[in-house]
């Protein structure tokens, strides 16, 4: 039986890292890429005799992100503790939220092929993340670094409202974009800011009834997430027509094999033992607290898309692309200011940035310049100080050794050829190498004049103007 006749169900839980400077119940500083164990105290090591003390900064970021997700927010809200033991976790529970969750029934709206698709959100609740184990494979063991232990962390759980792991890109880059844009979260997946556990089953189409799922935990690439489910459905699919059963189970995605591997049996609710945490006290919100929030709330990526639309005139296509990253947005926006040309800087972001962004692999959070050096850019092709094939070899050299556009071309002497008298010495030289096409023109063929502009172009190494070419080039001819 073919794929065809399944349908696919997936649910996420998304865990965003919040962009506080300090600790969920301690104030050690949450800073990445620190030496191992230099961000740590001994309520992060959970040294007996220590108490937490919640960081109201984190309230603040998930009220944020279930406003911005349009959760109900709870008034009434607790920490509990969720009782396991891993080598990462100094107390053998982690604080987290069970019963009573910050924010809940919410939603994400996604584009498919159908149109609008709302993803529905169970909740989002907050809680401490775990240390991180670094394998010693040479000394056959593992090495505990607990400067990520009580980071603090939302977790986003959705319904399983996905169908195809298409909707769980599209969702996914629609939750990091929301979360970029009321800066909660950098959500810079490399470093493990951003990461979802994938939870997938199969049922026959037409079945109500849930199939068993599996659960891939901790991925944090769009690619990987991508694959794995696409991998998974189909090793699920395969055991059932084979007339095995599905094992609810947590796997490890393989990215190196493209397989999943069982890593241990699913554990449900009940296995982690959860209970209100006696060090903490309840968290009650006001209802001036969360409208100060609400007011507070940025433009969103769907109100920031729409005026694109009716201000600059954008396409629907480039408007996604440009408001898809807060960081491409406040590029796109900061360079207009700068240079009043929407139409280049958007040409510039969607077609050679992303271009560079994509064959790199790099987040838009990396790009090495900023709004100033874009703009200045556009403004050196408009001015005519150079041609827009040397601005695509600026612009490549602006990525790849960050300094301002126009030290760029001093150093290369990149400066346009503008000069008549150069131009024109080009010209002929050019007309009399190429009598063929000069011939070929004259008996109307006009894409002989492409070709004698581009040898011209070549000649000087793209510096030439290519309007005073154009003109040149027709003068002559005409003669």
């Amino acid at each position: 039986m073919s794929r065809d006749n399944y349908e696919v169900i997936i649910g996420l839980e998304v865990h965003a890292e919040l962009s506080t400077k300090t600790k969920i119940f301690c104030s050690c500083p949450t800073e990445f890429g620190a030496a191992p164990n230099t961000h740590v105290c001994p309520i992060c090591m959970a040294m007996p005799g220590t108490l937490p003390v919640l960081n109201e900064k984190v309230v603040e970021y998930a009220v944020k992100a279930g406003l911005a997700t349009n959760c109900e927010i709870s008034r009434d809200s607790k920490n509990d503790r969720k009782n396991y033991f891993y080598p990462d976790l100094p107390k053998a529970y982690q604080i987290s939220q069970f019963d009573k969750p910050l924010c809940e029934h919410g939603y994400v709206e996604i584009d498919t092929d159908e149109g609008k698709k709302k993803i529905r959100l169970t909740r989002i609740h907050i809680e401490e993340d775990a240390g991180k184990l670094n394998h010693d494979d040479f000394g056959g063991g593992s090495l505990v670094d607990l400067n990520r232990a009580g980071v603090p962390l939302i977790e986003i759980v959705s319904e399983p409202d996905i169908r195809s792991s298409e909707e769980a890109e599209k969702y996914l880059r629609k939750l990091k974009s929301i979360l970029e844009y009321i800066e909660v979260s950098d959500c810079k997946m490399q470093e493990g800011s951003l990461r979802a556990d994938v939870n997938v089953s199969v049922r026959k189409k037409g079945d109500t009834k849930l199939g068993t799922r599996t659960e891939m935990k901790n991925m944090n690439s769009f690619k990987s997430i991508t694959r794995a489910i696409e991998y998974e459905v189909d090793r699920q699919i395969d055991v059932l027509e084979d007339g095995g059963i599905i094992e609810q189970e947590t796997l490890r995605w393989d990215d190196v094999s493209g397989k999943t591997f069982p890593m241990r049996d699913k554990e449900d609710a009940q296995d982690y033992r959860y209970f209100p945490d006696p060090d903490l006290v309840a968290i009650k919100l006001s209802e001036e607290y969360i409208e100060n929030i609400k007011k507070s709330l940025p433009e969103l990526p769907e109100s920031r898309k729409q005026r694109y639309l009716e201000e600059y005139k954008l396409s629907e296509k480039d408007a996604n692309i440009i408001t898809s990253s807060k960081y491409l947005s406040d590029l796109f926006e900061g360079a207009i200011k700068i240079c009043n040309n929407p139409k280049a800087v958007n040409n510039w972001i969607i077609s050679d940035i992303s271009r560079i962004l994509n064959e790199t692999e790099m987040e838009p959070i990396e790009i090495p310049f900023d709004s100033k050096q874009l703009a200045k850019l556009v403004m050196l092709i408009d001015k005519g100080t150079i041609s827009s094939s040397i601005a695509k070899k600026v612009l490549v050299e602006m990525f790849e050794h960050p300094r301002d556009p126009e030290d760029i071309i001093d150093e290369k002497g990149w400066v346009q050829i503008s000069d008549e008298g150069a131009i024109k010495d080009v010209v002929l030289k050019v007309l009399e190498a190429n009598p063929q096409s000069v011939a070929d023109y004259k008996g109307g063929k006009d894409k002989a004049l492409g070709y004698l502009v581009g040898q011209a172009m070549k000649e000087t190494r793209g510096k030439a103007n290519p309007q005073m070419l154009n003109k040149m080039f027709l003068e002559e001819l005409k003669k």
